[in-house]
């Protein structure tokens, strides 16, 4: 929820001893951030004033060390209230004016939390008119192979490519690595900023979103959302396999990815959505096939499907340009996108899979009935290692993993529903 407040961004405080700090912590809701806002302190005899300055941590992901690194920015340059709103329910404080614009500022700081920088003088200012960001205009690839960050005083710097399809986003990252600061390009569409967030891998530090209309602020959360998934864990549980059965033809989905995955790695699949069977990929040599290590033989056409933000769809609805989700046998996932999907006829077979810790409820996916298709286990029977087992050699008593989550579905969202599936 927005984080709003009846006063401006500047507070005042009456000291009632030698010192005096605030620390204001606000969780942004459906985000894995903490936004701290600590900070300027001038004294003024008894008097103590606080100035918020946005300073974003991010909450370190379980196995995934760089985490840190992976923290994004963003800043909002619009004079709409409603895109303003919008921006600040997802957590986005720090805004853009000109320089004319301060009664506007004022206006939106006495209903929300607020962070104004203002355009004057080659840089952006806050409201006490210390320079919180160099800005440039780039209209040129020689004005951009002129630009020094590292020469700059203020840690960030804000890029306006006039013209940035000429300078490609890979060519203002490759300018600036290497710099501490923190680069922001001003980007009109989510489509923009994502190019400059992701250009040569890295990106940029972040991005300003020049814009009026309130969508573009709802997909360049939604990409972000998504993006900050990387990296973190999925919990994965064993399941026992109870039944193993034929059940004749079907239309099966084989689903390529635009990325390559690597031994362990899958995509999660089931015939019921309270249970997701990891479903390896290809990418294993095989003496019937050549190992293909961007394709999952995911299942046929009715079984669900892990795609970003916590979501299930169908294997039938999938198409290239969509994502799904891809997960390793320690639950560490990452977003991929489909660059095709192949329905075929192929014969089918029905495995079911109990959990021990709950003998009730099972859990069951349908597969191609092929040597190339597998589970991933993270032992065999045995106790030796491995990694994925082919369901032509799938035994009952077999070990497979299982993602186990809510099984009531409205357009692929959880939802706490009455349901019966069998």
């Amino acid at each position: 929820m927005a984080a709003l407040l009846p006063s401006a961004s500047v507070l005042q405080f009456t000291a009632k001893g030698p010192f005096l700090l605030l620390l204001a912590c606000v969780y942004r809701y459906s985000s894995k951030e903490l936004d701290v806002d600590l900070i300027k302190i001038s004294f003024f005899g008894q008097r103590i004033r606080f100035q918020y300055k946005p300073l974003v941590v991010k909450a370190m992901c379980a196995g995934s060390p760089s985490a840190n690194s992976q923290k994004k920015k963003v800043w909002v340059w619009t004079e709409k209230k409603e895109v303003m709103t919008a921006a600040v329910e997802r957590g986005w404080n720090t805004f853009i004016f000109h320089s004319d614009c301060r009664e506007l500022a004022a206006e939106w700081s006495s209903i929300a939390l607020l962070f104004p920088l203002f355009i004057e003088e080659g840089g952006l200012f806050d409201g006490e008119h210390m320079k919180i960001a160099s800005f440039f205009e780039i209209s040129s690839p020689e004005q951009l192979e002129k630009l020094q960050p590292l020469n700059e005083q203020a840690e960030n710097v804000v890029v306006n490519l006039l013209d940035w399809q000429a300078i490609p986003a890979e060519n203002i990252v490759a300018a600036i690595q290497g710099s501490e600061k923190t680069v922001f390009a001003i980007s009109k569409t989510s489509s923009e900023a994502q190019m400059f967030l992701e250009a040569l891998e890295h990106g940029l530090g972040g991005v300003v979103l020049k814009t009026e209309d309130v969508g573009t602020i709802i997909e360049l959360k939604n990409y972000l959302d998504r993006r900050n998934d990387k990296g973190s864990l999925l919990e994965l549980t064993k399941a026992t396999v109870t039944n193993i059965q034929m059940v004749g033809m079907g239309d099966r989905v084989c689903v390529d990815l635009c990325s390559l995955m690597k031994p362990g790695e899958g995509l999660l699949v089931g015939s019921f959505a309270r249970g997701l069977f990891l479903v390896h990929s290809e990418c294993l040599e095989s003496n019937y096939i050549s190992s293909r290590p961007f394709r999952v033989n995911a299942g046929p056409v009715h079984a669900y499907v892990a795609v970003p933000g916590g979501k299930t769809g169908y294997l039938s609805e999938l198409k290239a340009g969509k994502e799904v989700i891809v997960v390793n046998q320690n639950g560490m996932q990452r977003t991929a996108v489909i660059g095709r999907v192949k329905i075929e006829t192929r014969p089918l077979i029905l495995v079911e899979a109990k959990r021990d810790q709950d003998n009730q409820t099972s859990y069951s996916i349908l597969l191609q009935n092929a040597e190339t298709v597998a589970l991933v286990s993270s032992s065999g029977a045995s106790g030796h290692q491995r990694t994925a087992i082919p369901v032509t050699s799938l035994k009952l008593g077999d070990e497979i993993l299982l993602r186990v989550q809510g099984g009531a579905r409205h357009t692929g969202i959880e939802i706490e529903e009455f349901i019966v599936e069998k």
